[in-house]
């Protein structure tokens, strides 16, 4: 296996793979705090290089972490499809590359070399591709997944609505969550993140947007994002849980940090499949899953082995494609500025994330955020939206008035929602559609609001789930 090169007569030879990996990244704050980044520009080009002549073999051949002290490792080797990876181990990576931009590589052959395809394998390639590339590959990319309704397919964009509150007050939460819909957003679900991590307030949150979704027979997913083991608590208290949520990184250590281990998240995914095995409930699929990951978690958990974010940030999706989720949410920004320092590595980040998640076979969206001490504002959002929107991302956040106040950070609105979904031609979920247009909501694939007096009629409804809060 080759290490090293000569850029202009410069000389330049890489201890080892996680080496060429790290300094053949794009400029991140968090590299450069652990110590990994290229030196200088001239360094990158080396490390692209030698990466672009690297074989896929030669990479499966050589874990960047030992599968002996990892059980990520373990997990990614274990479930390659070997018989699949036969026809791709003597391509290089650049060739690979390459293969994956001709526009003769069609979906479903993209689609069908998922198993082939190891997290280090996808990380590789995005390290040799520009933005634009990552937008014209991931949108070649659909991953269809089912829970109360369907996401994913071509022409539609969801929208998860975030109504968190800073005190969890159910009214206040519900309220908000109402907002949302009346704007079409929330077929991806309606998720909070509670400011208490207590099984009570878990339970309370639950219950309540049950009310809210069965009041109005909405076609859509109800997650409180508490810890694995409350919203399990909350489950054996009779709360109803529609997706799991739980938070995930690419290393071992990095999970033991979030709390959380492979049998941990396995038996949360059956525990829910059992549960909705007996609810009353016209489940449209059994994808339970939300997860959650972002560049950077496992550096801040001093759990990284010596390798890049953008690497150990597929090596989570390695895992995630084994619980089969719902949605896996890239939150791109939150982090902070010691990881993404500014508006330029915020936006590459959100595009690598997508594109690798896609690539693997998981069902994308990305919170399209920033914190208020980086170097960033809603004119960066919007960029990294387009962006997003362009290359197919599966869904975004609907947060009132795009600023979180709970978790105090900036996302997107619901009014960004309606734009880009103007602007792209596209749609919600087929089942939510159909419920905003028989409510009065939307009409003829476009939102009502000039007709917002007639949905007077929805508000006894709302007054009896509200009255279920005091």
């Amino acid at each position: 296996m080759n290490l090293s090169t000569v850029v202009r007569t410069e000389r330049f030879v890489f201890d080892d793979l996680r080496a060429v990996f790290a300094k053949a990244n794009e400029e991140k704050s968090g590299d450069r705090l652990a110590g990994l980044a290229a030196g200088s520009e001239r360094e990158r080009v080396a490390a692209k290089r030698v990466l672009a002549d690297l074989t896929l073999m030669e990479i499966v051949d050589h874990p960047l972490i030992d599968p002996d002290l990892d059980d990520v490792s373990r997990l990614i080797l274990d479930t390659l499809d070997r018989p699949a990876f036969a026809a791709f181990g003597g391509m290089t990576v650049g060739g690979f590359r390459d293969w994956l931009l001709d526009d003769a590589t069609t979906s479903a052959e993209l689609n069908s070399a998922r198993g082939a395809i190891t997290p280090e394998i996808a990380a590789a390639a995005t390290k040799l591709m520009g933005n634009k590339d990552l937008v014209l590959a991931a949108h070649k990319i659909r991953t269809v997944t089912r829970c109360r309704n369907t996401m994913g397919e071509r022409g539609v964009l969801g929208i998860r609505i975030q109504p968190n509150h800073p005190s969890d007050d159910l009214g206040g939460i519900l309220l908000s969550a109402v907002d949302g819909l009346m704007y079409g957003c929330g077929d991806a679900m309606i998720g909070v993140n509670p400011a208490s991590g207590s099984v009570e307030a878990t339970t309370a949150i639950l219950n309540g947007l049950a009310r809210l979704i069965d009041a109005y027979a909405i076609p859509t997913q109800a997650c409180c994002l508490a810890h694995i083991t409350t919203q399990l608590q909350a489950l054996d208290r009779g709360a109803p849980v529609d997706l799991l949520f739980q938070s995930i990184a690419g290393t071992e250590a990095a999970n033991a940090s979030f709390g959380v281990s492979l049998a941990l998240l396995r038996e949360g995914r059956e525990r829910v499949l059992e549960h909705h095995r007996g609810r009353d409930v016209a489940w449209a699929g059994d994808q339970v899953m939300y997860l959650e990951t972002g560049q950077g978690s496992a550096l801040s958990s001093d759990a990284h082995h010596g390798v890049d974010q953008l690497t150990l940030e597929a090596r989570a999706y390695g895992l995630a494609r084994t619980l089969d989720p719902f949605l896996v949410n890239s939150v791109v920004g939150f982090i902070g500025p010691e990881y993404l320092f500014d508006e330029r590595q915020i936006i590459r980040a959100g595009l690598e994330d997508h594109f690798m998640g896609k690539l693997l076979g998981l069902p994308m969206g990305c919170d399209v955020c920033y914190t208020n001490h980086t170097d960033a504002d809603q004119n960066s959002a919007d960029n990294l939206l387009l962006l997003l929107t362009a290359a197919g991302s599966n869904f975004f956040m609907g947060v009132p008035c795009a600023d979180d106040v709970m978790l105090n950070y900036q996302s997107t609105s619901f009014h960004d929602a309606l734009g880009v979904r103007r602007l792209f031609g596209l749609r919600p979920a087929p089942e939510f559609l159909a419920w905003l247009e028989r409510l009065g909501i939307f009409r003829s694939g476009e939102l009502a609001l000039s007709h917002a007096s007639e949905l007077r009629h929805l508000m006894p409804k709302l007054e009896s789930v509200l009255e279920g809060t005091h």
